[in-house]
């Protein structure tokens, strides 16, 4: 067993390693898990356009690689692997990783983001990253002028559609029954643009590519026919799944299990326990508003050690 930690950071996308560069410089000498996917959601893209302080883009892996090497500097230790199980109903907290160590305490920051629903599809999967995106607003610019599909019914794959309808020629929405999920005024908002063209009654088949990237989608329609489009973009607004299932016995969670959290603040329902990042943000989920939170976690933190002493 390590000596007691006086802070665990759990997850290594922008809220993670900014949890633990603030902490590391406040002198919490952290300890990071990565998990199975260093540098997190963000990986699934290439260039990200709007982090703040980059006029001609950050290529994803490499804005990821600088932030765990800055985390490093500062004095953070990095472990590659899982929290498999977490105590949270005791102070300290216990854990334990994939390796078989247990890891004492006194604070942790739950950084373990919010993975985007997918199909399924092996094409789909061939062209993450390629043309096929769960984030409008982070790869629309890329689709400039072109023409791209949002799959997806509900308030999510509308708001996307009108916000890729500003740049792009022609936006299909295809939606796998004939009805709208989302609310009056988000539909209202897609009817009312000209560019956007509804596929009721349809389901993806297939992904369509040229090895270098997306070039079109085979599409099911209900009564039986198969049919092709041609486009650049492929955007999936099917929803999220928050990684919280090891802390929902823990913490208070929403319906659709993403972290509560005090408003304002990183404070979950168990003095010590922070959670910063897409775990407990349904709303945003950018980069840039994650690496905030993981400042803020951070802070919290250090706040609430203060008060042990």
């Amino acid at each position: 067993m390590d000596n007691i930690r006086n802070c665990v950071i759990i997850g290594s996308g922008p809220a993670g390693y900014t949890a633990a560069i603030y902490a590391s410089r406040a002198g919490l000498e952290p300890l990071l898990y990565e998990g199975l996917e260093p540098g997190g959601q963000l990986l699934t893209t290439t260039v990200i356009e709007n982090f703040p302080g980059f006029p001609k883009g950050a290529d994803a892996a490499t804005l990821m690689a600088d932030m765990r090497d800055q985390a490093l500097r500062f004095g953070t230790e990095i472990r590659s692997g899982l929290i498999v199980d977490a105590a949270l109903d005791a102070h300290p907290f216990v854990l334990k990783d994939d390796a078989g160590r247990t890891v004492t305490a006194k604070t942790v920051i739950i950084a373990t983001g919010a993975s985007a629903k997918y199909l399924g599809l092996p094409s789909e999967t061939q062209y993450r990253g390629m043309g096929v995106s769960a984030c409008a607003t982070c790869d629309g610019f890329f689709y400039r002028g072109k023409d791209v599909a949002v799959v997806g019914g509900g308030d999510t794959a509308c708001e996307e559609a009108v916000y890729l309808s500003n740049l792009c020629r022609k936006v299909y929405m295809i939606v796998r029954r004939d009805v709208f999920r989302a609310s009056k005024a988000m539909q209202e908002k897609v009817f009312a643009r000209q560019n956007i063209e509804i596929l009721w009654n349809c389901n993806t088949q297939e992904v369509l590519g040229d090895g270098a990237g997306v070039t079109g989608a085979r599409l099911l329609r209900k009564d039986g026919k198969v049919f092709d489009i041609a486009i650049d973009g492929f955007f999936l607004a099917i929803g999220h799944h928050p990684n919280s299932e090891l802390f929902a016995k823990y913490l208070q969670t929403d319906q659709d299990g993403y972290i509560v959290a005090e408003a304002g603040s990183s404070r979950t329902a168990v003095p010590g326990v922070f959670a910063a990042g897409d775990i407990r943000d349904r709303n945003y989920r950018q980069a840039v508003t994650a690496a905030a939170s993981g400042c803020q976690a951070a802070l919290d933190a250090e706040r609430f050690l203060a008060t042990l002493k």
